[in-house]
């Protein structure tokens, strides 16, 4: 069996840090910066993809994005962990479930370097089978792309596989890859976001996976 998860809002709240980098390329471009409630709502679809929504109305140009972009990146790669954190209870769930023999997985539309960092950083306990993010050339989610080479790589059917998110763009993944979707409400996005697409399972607590995970089956 398979569980294959988000990264932002779902493993970490990376929220704070990924503000402050926004904001220090909104500025150093001569744009104001945006309030954190604004860049969550920016949050979940790529580097790329934030910046284009947090620059101003007439200013979202090929040319600014690129330029607010290289200022993020060399910002975000120095200042990775200054407030990102595991939620609570997560370390413990992901220790598990890795007991009980389940495979763990990470798809993430955060660039790959980052990414991988990261669950390195805050998981060094965990043998995931697979942690992939966003790469030059690959499609980010919702494309399946990216949980269809987890499957290849930790050879398991779609059927025994679940996966978890926090927002939007996970359900639609979940749904385009063909598997079940566990949206999770402690992330970035709303209870009502995340039921209008009717995933499989809806959970307020981390601990609430122990108890839909069965091997061998979901």
């Amino acid at each position: 069996m398979l569980l294959i998860f988000d990264l932002d809002g779902t493993l970490l709240n990376t929220l704070d840090d990924l503000a402050a980098a926004a904001n220090y390329a909104l500025s150093a471009a001569g744009f104001a910066p945006r309030t954190t409630a604004e860049c969550c709502q920016f949050v979940g679809s790529g580097v790329t993809k934030l910046l284009e929504r947090a620059l101003p109305d007439g200013h979202k140009t090929p040319e600014n994005i690129a330029r607010l972009k290289t200022s993020f990146l060399a910002y975000y790669d120095a200042h990775l962990t200054d407030f990102t954190h595991p939620y609570t209870g997560i370390k413990d769930v992901l220790a598990a479930l890795q007991a009980r023999g389940i495979q763990l997985a990470v798809a993430s539309n955060k660039y790959q370097r980052a990414t991988s960092y990261l669950i390195t950083h805050f998981f060094p306990q965990i043998s995931f089978v697979s942690v992939l993010g966003q790469r030059e050339g690959v499609p980010v989610k919702p494309h399946p792309h990216m949980v269809h080479a987890i499957l290849a790589a930790a050879n398991e059917t779609p059927a025994h596989t679940l996966y978890v998110g926090d927002s939007d763009v996970d359900m639609q993944t979940a749904q385009n890859a063909g598997i079940k979707a566990c949206g999770v409400t402690w992330g970035f996005r709303s209870r009502g976001v995340l039921a209008a697409y009717q995933p499989a399972y809806l959970i307020d607590d981390p601990r609430d996976m122990l108890h839909l995970v069965v091997k061998p089956h979901l």
